[in-house]
């Protein structure tokens, strides 16, 4: 038992031995190992942030822009409307004032087309009165020439009336 009581006994200097050692180990472990550590996780932290914040800001900017677009996209839209409002009033003007022009035209051609027909009409009436005062004086003629009785005037009527016809 005495051999197991060496294993098992306690002695001071190999407790301090022991407890200076694995203070050594600690203060090299964090000097060597949990430092470099520590920074290159730092680093690692710092340069995700910096991912971060860039995303934060283009999706600021990003934003910035997109009102800005809708802005012009709007402002665009009320440039085109008005535009479009524009070419329709031209474009109303212009039907209208050539549909004025043809009402004009076609009342100045309606006119002289009265005209010529009432030029043509007064020609042919004086035509017609030229042949009615030759077909009269023709009558006169052969009255003259002739002594009538009821049935030599009838002979003359229908002759005329047949020497009228031919010559229309």
């Amino acid at each position: 038992m005495n051999g197991v009581q060496e294993f098992f006994s306690i002695v001071p200097w190999t407790i301090i031995f022991q407890y200076c050692n694995l203070l050594i180990l600690c203060l090299l472990i964090k000097k060597f190992l949990f430092k470099p550590v520590m920074n290159v996780l730092a680093a690692r932290q710092a340069e995700i942030d910096g991912i971060y914040n860039a995303a934060n800001e283009d999706r600021a900017r990003a934003a910035e822009l997109k009102q800005d677009y809708d802005r012009h996209m709007a402002g665009a839209r009320e440039e085109a409307d008005q535009l479009m409002k524009s070419a329709l009033e031209t474009a109303n003007r212009r039907g209208d004032a050539i549909v004025g022009d043809a009402k004009v035209q076609a009342d100045g051609m309606i006119r002289r087309a009265e005209s010529e027909i009432a030029q043509e009409r007064v020609k042919a009436f004086s035509e017609v009165k030229k042949e009615l005062s030759g077909m009269a004086v023709d009558i006169a003629e052969q009255l003259v020439s002739r002594e009538l009785n009821a049935a030599d005037q009838d002979k003359l009527v229908d002759e005329f009336i047949r020497n009228a016809g031919d010559k229309a």
